[in-house]
């Protein structure tokens, strides 16, 4: 018997190739000398045989550690079968069907993603998730909500009771592809093999097909749907309603709703996360002297102090007056952004008292103007 080659030279990679790296030189060979495209070509066989091999040493990074460190001899000087023992094109296939685009399958389709014998669908097929988007309030966030929704989904049909044959009639080999699921056609030397579009890769079809739903046992309904959204869920958010979708063949389970939660804008907060944020104007006087107000929350009213001397752009804090955390308890605060609201519409009395002000503060303060600050950097 002749010598192993070293098996990163079989596949043509360096020594430092990714994993993704030699999982595409294993399948540009596989292709290449794929038993399928060769027919009676022993010498391709062989190849075939050996890329495979450098694969399975190469492929597993538990293996591929012992081929770098004791090589050939990590997998036993004696083991005729190198690396992964195969002994004929079945074990490949079994082994490697992920690579050919199936579960397994000789088929040259495979490689191609044709549909080989691993991918086709068998027994009853689960019913299609479903994906809804819900508008929510900031409150209803805040508190949780209950929601019923209406949707149309599939269900099983009321005259065949899902069987999808009229009068109880059932399924028969189709003809197309004789029960295989699959068609093939040549291309020269290429053999695809492809879902039979008479059966859709099931190999049957309904003899005499539901005149109601057409012989596919499913009609589609509107449902109204009851959902349950939790307390403090942000936006984006996904929740998976299980069995709420479309309706899965005979014996095969419903398909799942998903809900988007979408928060709509709201006039007064806007959210941070658990925090929100409200801006709330105030008189050059109530911030100038100080003042108790009111301050507007979610969930009501609560007091809050300003205090004299606070400037325009001020944050305050409002401490578990936000929305409630989502994986843990507690709330989140409410930040209260102060600015100064300048009125435009001034009595007489207002507008001289300003002015007595305005000229006690610049000769009595003894602080420079913002002016005169302003041109203080320029002189």
């Amino acid at each position: 018997m002749s010598e192993k080659r070293d098996y990163y030279e079989v596949l043509g990679v360096a020594k430092s190739a990714s994993e993704d790296e030699i999982k595409k030189a294993y399948r540009k060979l596989a292709m290449k000398y794929h038993p399928d495209r060769n027919k009676g070509d022993t010498g391709a066989e062989e190849k075939f045989k050996e890329a495979a091999e450098a694969y399975d040493a190469l492929g597993s990074p538990e293996k591929r550690q012992k081929y770098d460190q004791f090589g050939h001899a990590a997998f036993g000087a004696g083991a005729g079968a190198g690396a992964g023992g195969f002994s004929n094109m079945e074990d490949i296939f079994s082994a490697f069907g992920d690579i050919f685009g199936g579960g397994g399958g000789g088929g040259f389709g495979d490689i191609f993603g044709g549909g080989g014998r691993g991918r086709r669908q068998r027994g009853p097929r689960p019913g299609r998730d479903l994906r809804i988007v819900l508008d929510l309030t900031l409150e209803e966030l805040d508190e949780g909500v209950t929601r019923t929704v209406s949707l149309k989904r599939f269900e099983h049909c009321g005259t065949c009771k899902g069987a999808g044959g009229q009068d109880g009639s059932g399924k028969v080999t189709c003809n197309s592809c004789g029960g295989r699921g699959q068609v093939q056609r040549s291309q020269g030397f290429f053999t695809m093999a492809t879902t039979c579009p008479t059966c859709r890769g099931e190999g049957q079809v309904i003899e005499n097909p539901c005149k109601s739903c057409k012989g596919s046992g499913k009609q589609q309904e509107k449902s109204e749907i009851e959902l349950r959204i939790p307390a403090g869920i942000e936006e984006g958010v996904q929740l998976r309603v299980s069995g709420q979708g479309d309706v899965g063949d005979p014996g095969a389970p419903r398909g799942d709703l998903f809900v988007v939660v979408r928060e709509i804008e709201h006039k007064m907060f806007q959210r941070m996360g658990p925090d929100v944020m409200t801006e709330i104007p105030f008189s050059f006087a109530q911030l100038t002297l100080g003042d108790k107000v009111e301050i507007p929350t979610l969930r009501g009213k609560v007091e809050m102090t300003i205090p004299a001397g606070t400037q325009s752009g001020k944050v305050f804090r409002l401490r578990d007056q936000g929305l409630p955390h989502m994986e843990r308890r507690g709330r989140g605060d409410q930040l209260v952004r102060v600015f100064i609201q300048v009125p435009t519409k001034l009595t007489d009395r207002q507008k001289e008292l300003l002015r007595e002000f305005g000229e006690i503060e610049s000769t009595e303060s003894g602080d420079k103007s913002f002016f005169d600050k302003i041109a203080s950097y320029f002189s």
